[in-house]
């Protein structure tokens, strides 16, 4: 399988067949056509001295990234290959943002301080031909330090969004107590990434100055996870250190295989990028679905009220059409021969219609206008004050999905308009679920 050219015809499909149905339904397609994008990306996060600059430097074989005990460097760095005939370069911050055929162009809205540290290095290293990995500031205590002066969590989500895998690194001596790891973890990763793109680290180990230290940091940073991540269950941690930095020792030596396991991890990571894309695609496809569901639903009501409105109209069109007549002649004493009469005297002429069409043009006007002014308004308050009876909420799944795109469905039910009743939506429906069923289910084959 050749996977950049199935990234390229993922891209062009879904730009095809689902942007007109994101803009549609009011969804932002952004994130996704961020990833469609680019190579694959390890985002590297953790405290300021959690050793992320020496993990960096590793795996590339030279130093690349300042390392040191207190904070060295206040950049969001991304580091790749170079291509051919270029050279080792640090592109700035306003030029990625501002580069169509790179994913960073929503960084924009960060603000100036933020793109001030914002870079991208282009080194000599052949396995980044393929994949980039981002070097980002160490974690702080919000409450001790100062202001950044732009929105760090922020900037950390949409990285994080973009990345196809995340490695959180602590030290003993940190063990997770970091206000903006808190938030990392409790608020901000779950809300842009994937569990399963998150790999916990528990670095520096060879500071501890025992085994008995080490099982107690190493229960410490166990217990903060729970609090923050809310969960019982503990997700898998690597503990390791780096060799070049730690004092030769045979209790350590054990800890290398973990060490070579978390490398192997990261450089891994392009082979999940398609996976990966598909994975966020299904989730964003099936959200569409949902407010498309919600929409069709709406106008299926919509419809089985109009159709009701029309059946009374029917109704009273025909008894105005041969009564109207009747009545303003009992009223008024015109017309001199009413409809009925003519009919009935064998005098028919054309003339004898304009007062009975009259009346059955007034009664559709006033059946419309009772449509319009009064029945459809009560349905979108009806749909917008239930509007979890408009979907399927069968599977945990949906529920979760439901709660991201709810909101967006009870704008589009405010903004309504007469012509949501049509079938566009059940025929956008059937769209989006044959891409889910068939087109999807096939890329997913392509790649097992």
């Amino acid at each position: 399988m050749d996977e950049k050219k199935l990234q390229a015809e993922l891209q062009h499909h879904v730009r095809n067949t689902l942007l007109p149905l994101f803009n549609r339904y009011r969804l932002d397609y952004s994130d996704l056509e961020s990833i469609l994008k680019w190579k694959p990306i390890v985002l590297i996060i953790g405290n300021y001295s959690s050793g992320k600059s020496t993990l960096i430097n590793e795996i590339i074989g030279r130093n690349i990234q300042r390392t040191g005990q207190a904070p060295t460097d206040d950049s969001f760095t991304i580091l790749t290959a170079y291509g051919s005939g270029d050279q080792e370069k640090v592109v700035p911050g306003s030029t990625l943002v501002n580069d169509e055929t790179l994913p960073f162009g929503r960084f924009k809205a960060l603000g100036e301080q933020f793109i001030s540290h914002f870079r991208l290095k282009k080194i000599d290293a052949p396995f980044l031909e393929n994949m980039a990995l981002i070097d980002s500031p160490g974690m702080l205590d919000a409450v001790t330090e100062k202001d950044r002066g732009y929105d760090y969590l922020a900037a950390l989500g949409e990285f994080a969004k973009l990345a196809d895998l995340v490695v959180l690194m602590f030290d003993p001596h940190k063990a997770g107590t970091i206000s903006e790891t808190y938030s990392a973890i409790r608020s901000t990763l779950p809300d842009t990434t994937g569990e399963d793109r998150i790999v916990f680290v528990m670095n520096r180990i060879d500071e501890c100055d025992n085994l008995s230290d080490l099982v107690r940091s190493y229960g410490t940073l166990c217990w903060n996870l729970s609090q923050m991540t809310g969960r019982k269950d503990i997700p898998t941690i690597y503990v390791t250190y780096a060799p070049d930095a730690a004092e030769p020792s045979e209790n350590l030596s054990v800890w290398l295989q973990e060490r070579e396991q978390l490398k192997k991890k990261i450089l891994s990571a392009p082979c999940f990028r398609v996976n990966h894309i598909l994975q966020d695609i299904d989730r964003q496809v099936n959200e569409l679905e949902l407010v498309c569901e919600a929409m069709c639903t709406f106008s299926s009501m919509g419809r089985n009220s109009l159709a009701g409105v029309a059946k009374f109209a029917l109704v009273a069109g025909v008894a105005a059409f041969f009564l109207t007549g009747l009545v303003l002649r009992g009223l008024v004493g015109v017309p001199e021969e009413p409809l009925v009469t003519a009919l009935l005297q064998g005098t028919f002429t054309p003339q004898h219609l304009l007062i009975p069409f009259t009346g059955l043009a007034g009664v559709c006007f006033l059946c419309w206008l009772w449509f319009s002014r009064w029945s459809f308004p009560r349905i979108i308050h009806k749909c917008r004050a239930n509007m979890d009876k408009l979907v399927n909420l069968d599977t945990s799944y949906r529920k979760n999905l439901w709660s991201k795109v709810e909101k967006k469905v009870g704008m589009m039910l405010q903004y309504a308009r007469l012509s949501d009743l049509g079938g566009v939506h059940a025929r956008n429906l059937g769209r989006i679920r044959k891409f889910l069923a068939r087109e999807l289910q096939g890329y997913y084959n392509q790649i097992r």
